[in-house]
């Protein structure tokens, strides 16, 4: 009876090794299954292929920054308040930009302070600083949207980040593309070992990833003389995903 348990054990243990890649402990008398364990441990390759396509960004989030000094802290706020409020309706209105793609992202009020050797450190006045974070999907439009909110008051222009809105429907190129990579990189080693590269055993996927693209402060101005006002450069943004494979080695 406990020679008929043993045996399945030795092979539940076998088959839980084959799935996390440990050491298996088997039981006396399964010296068979642990010698298998071990053959397969060596015959495989392991790789990393990286799929990565180039894109046109589809949408673009715009820090938009209005700044105001006053002798107190109060009066600069209320002087920023008015600004800002003039820019968001300009953005609302004109620009027919939803409420929900503006968001305050930055507000601070602080001091300025000077410093003299008879007086030392001094407060002279406050700054108030107010930060909205604009999505917009129109590209061609951005550098007129940015002149336009400068006009109405905004003068911190901070920067403009460009990426894709839905990196999911790139999903299956970058798959392919990291599949073809790994191929050719075990394949490679398969080769040099002068072995035969089997069928993929695993496949495990890492995060996706979207990098964000600023746009320079070279790219985003013109000088004030010229006919045309800022214009914005989207560039490309790289789609990528990272796939691990194990494939059997023969």
């Amino acid at each position: 009876m406990g020679k008929q348990w043993m045996k399945p054990f030795g092979a539940v243990l076998v088959a839980s090794t084959l799935l996390v890649g440990g050491t298996a402990w088997v039981a006396p008398g399964n010296y068979a299954y642990a010698a298998e364990v071990q053959g397969v441990q060596q015959n495989v390759i392991n790789v990393v292929g990286k799929g990565e396509i180039q894109v046109k960004p589809d949408i673009a989030y715009l820090s938009i920054g209005v700044n105001s000094t006053a002798e107190t802290a109060a009066s600069a706020q209320k002087a920023n308040a008015a600004k800002v409020q003039k820019v968001s309706n300009l953005l609302k209105n004109t620009w027919k930009i939803s409420a929900d793609d503006i968001q305050t992202s930055q507000f601070s009020v602080q001091p300025n302070y000077t410093y003299s050797e008879k007086d030392g450190q001094q407060i002279k006045g406050y700054t108030a600083h107010h930060t909205l974070t604009v999505t917009y999907r129109e590209m061609d439009k951005i550098g007129e949207l940015l002149d336009a909110a400068s006009g109405a008051g905004a003068n911190n222009i901070e920067n403009v980040r460009f990426t894709v809105e839905n990196p999911e429907s790139y999903e299956s190129q970058v798959i392919e593309k990291a599949v073809a990579n790994a191929d050719v990189k075990a394949g490679a080693i398969a080769k040099a070992v002068k072995r035969q590269l089997g069928a993929v055993l695993s496949v495990s996927q890492g995060d996706a990833n979207v990098p964000v693209f600023y746009a320079s402060e070279a790219l985003m101005s013109k000088a004030a003389d010229t006919a045309g006002g800022t214009e914005i450069e989207t560039g490309q943004v790289k789609v990528s995903t990272i796939l691990n494979i194990t494939y059997e080695m023969k």
